[in-house]
């Protein structure tokens, strides 16, 4: 099978991964920052034992070390901003906001890496917005939690940009054990601020029932695994092309939640129309990216 192909199906499966998140953020009890909490932590932590047990040096340079924990703080912000949307919101609202990824990394790329805009890429993030907004069926009167939406998806453009930048200098599992490090420390240092204007019950860390058991699934298999092969990737496949996929997480999410949860979770025929729109705009990219990449400049006569 075709390397790039393999590629592809791997990234579908991380996807696919990430989608099962939804779910288990249903499944947990803990609020939202305790739950980025745990999550990054059990992340860091499970990543530094993996280095232990096969006595590899998970240390780097200091100054990359910085610059990695550093994306490791925008990451954070993004998780925040995500939950807080989906919080003072709607989670439709906040995943229609998330569904600009695509387009904001459309134009990040180009002004991180110093390359000309792509507009076909502008075109098919505009298309995956628009599929996504037929699935969720958009309601207006949540300017703050779209804000929200916006912002986190514009802090996943520049992460995932700077994450592809640092795919190729470092070990994927070192990138994973540093940027959740990050994340960790950047959500103690936010926990002030959440108690203080976010919640008036204070920070819940206790763990209710099997929450222990699927926050191990989301720092283990959703995060360290899912993470790493997804920086692992950003050596062969672009930022943009991830992204653009990536926008298929709702849809692997609501799949899912329809073979667990039942009847409880329907699917109406905006939900096919907006992902069949969806599905045409991933299996354009790599159409669109081959003929750009095989067409040759004219030469001028003479």
């Amino acid at each position: 099978m075709n390397s790039t192909i393999k590629d592809y199906l791997m990234l579908h499966l991380i996807v696919l991964i990430w989608g099962f998140t939804a779910i288990l953020g249903l499944l947990i009890s803990l609020p939202a920052i305790e739950l980025v909490f745990y999550r990054t932590l059990i992340a860091a932590v499970g990543v530094a034992g993996l280095f232990l047990l096969k006595k590899k040096n998970l240390l780097m340079p200091f100054p990359s070390m910085i610059r990695v924990t550093g994306v490791g703080f925008v990451i954070a912000m993004h998780w925040i901003l995500f939950f807080w949307s989906a919080r003072v919101s709607t989670a439709s609202v906040c995943l229609a906001g998330m569904a600009t990824t695509s387009l904001w990394t459309a134009f990040v790329e180009p002004l991180f890496n110093r390359t000309k805009i792509k507009w076909y890429e502008v075109g098919l993030g505009l298309m995956v917005i628009t599929g996504l907004l037929v699935i969720f069926s958009f309601e207006s009167g949540y300017w703050l939690g779209l804000s929200m939406a916006l912002a986190s998806s514009f802090l996943a453009a520049v992460f995932s940009v700077l994450n592809g930048k640092l795919a190729h200098k470092h070990n994927p599992y070192q990138i994973t054990f540093y940027e959740m490090a990050g994340a960790c420390l950047f959500t103690i240092l936010f926990m002030p601020i959440y108690t203080n204007f976010m919640t008036v019950d204070g920070l819940q860390l206790s763990w209710v029932g099997y929450d222990w058991f699927w926050l191990f699934i989301l720092g283990g298999i959703c995060t360290v695994y899912a993470f790493s092969v997804s920086v692992e990737l950003m050596k062969r496949l672009s930022v943009f092309s991830i992204n653009l996929t990536v926008n298929l997480e709702p849809v692997y999410g609501i799949i899912l939640a329809v073979l667990i949860f039942g009847e409880s979770e329907k699917m109406t025929p905006q939900f096919y129309l907006g992902t069949a729109i969806i599905l045409v705009s991933v299996l354009t990219y790599p159409v669109l990216n081959y003929l750009n990449k095989r067409r040759k400049p004219v030469r001028p006569l003479g």
